[in-house]
């Protein structure tokens, strides 16, 4: 039996009532009632509500085009819900099939990690965007990395409390086995990194997925937890051995440059209006190198004479790429 509608769930009703009937036309006032959870009456009386319901015109008076309407003779006799005028709803702002197409892209992305695979809330979504729009959205397809597929191993070992191993690169393209105890899973940018206490270092280290191979979780249950060790919120944390570079960027990539700035950092103004002079903190020249690649044309690095070099080697071995 269905409970009575409070004054707050009634508003939520019949707010959505509308734009389910422009969704289900000709549909039977049992079928509306079960699908909000209502009694019959209360489903015919809101139908009721409707019809006497709209938005005055230019006048402030209410005139038949400016209020519901529906097929009465259906509704009385066959007890069917036929919407025949509705006022207002077309009047909302609408995605367009750009907006459209990239919020489906998004939502195509979210669908195809692990813990999202083929969930009917994100099809059921989709669908409606999609049907929305101004317009058609236009087709987007989301391919799905080697990192999402990783993903969902990692994931599943870290809720289980169990080590994963694996082989890892690090920057300079060294290999090693690894055995962790993984502890959280974050992102940055595009990005994704396993957190986890590594048995070899013996301390908490940071891992791209995307640097990992031959991933397999094992059955040996975690050695440190989280409450045993301290994880920072910060991504990348500050060490005595990370390579301090002088560079000069537009102003506009301050807010960008984030953990490469710790707390305390002075800056300078820059040599060229618009820009600033500051030292940043690197673990290694080639997350310098990526971080100048991502912002092109912003970033002029100065010294040490060592990141010059291997900014201008990597520029120019990528440029060489497009000769081939």
């Amino acid at each position: 039996m269905a409970k009575p509608l409070g004054a707050q769930d009634k508003l939520a009703f019949l707010l959505s009532l509308v734009p389910y009937l422009i969704e289900h036309d000709g549909v039977t006032v049992t079928e509306a009632a079960a699908h909000f959870g209502v009694s019959d009456d209360d489903m015919r009386d809101a139908i009721r509500l409707i019809a006497v319901s709209g938005v005055p015109g230019e006048s402030s008076a209410y005139q038949p085009d400016d209020l519901f309407d529906i097929n009465w003779d259906a509704f009385e006799d066959h007890d069917l819900i036929e919407l025949t005028h509705a006022v207002a709803i077309d009047d909302s702002p609408r995605f367009s099939a750009r907006e459209a197409a990239a919020l489906l892209a998004g939502l195509q992305y979210l669908s195809a990690l692990p813990e999202n695979l083929d969930r009917a809330a994100i099809a059921s979504l989709s669908r409606k965007l999609a049907s929305g729009a101004s317009s058609a959205p236009s087709p987007v397809a989301v391919s799905t990395r080697q990192t999402d597929r990783a993903l969902g191993p990692l994931r599943e070992a870290l809720v289980a409390g169990r080590q994963v191993e694996f082989d890892y690169r690090d920057a300079r393209g060294v290999v090693e086995h690894r055995v962790v105890d993984p502890l959280r899973i974050d992102s940055e940018d595009l990005s994704w990194y396993l957190r986890g206490w590594d048995h070899s270092r013996e301390a908490v280290r940071t891992f791209r997925v995307d640097r990992m191979s031959d991933l397999r979780a094992t059955e040996k249950e975690i050695v440190r937890s989280r409450g045993e060790v301290s994880i920072s919120d910060t991504l990348f944390e500050t060490s005595p051995d990370d390579l301090l570079v002088q560079m000069e960027v537009a102003d506009s990539v301050l807010p960008l440059l984030g953990d490469f700035l710790p707390d305390g950092t002075r800056t300078t103004r820059g040599t060229v209006s618009g820009t600033t002079t500051v030292t940043v903190r690197v673990g290694h020249f080639h997350s310098l190198k990526r971080l100048v690649a991502g912002l092109p044309g912003l970033i002029t690095v100065y010294s040490p004479a060592a990141a010059r070099d291997a900014v201008a080697d990597w520029a120019s071995q990528g440029l060489a790429q497009y000769g081939q």
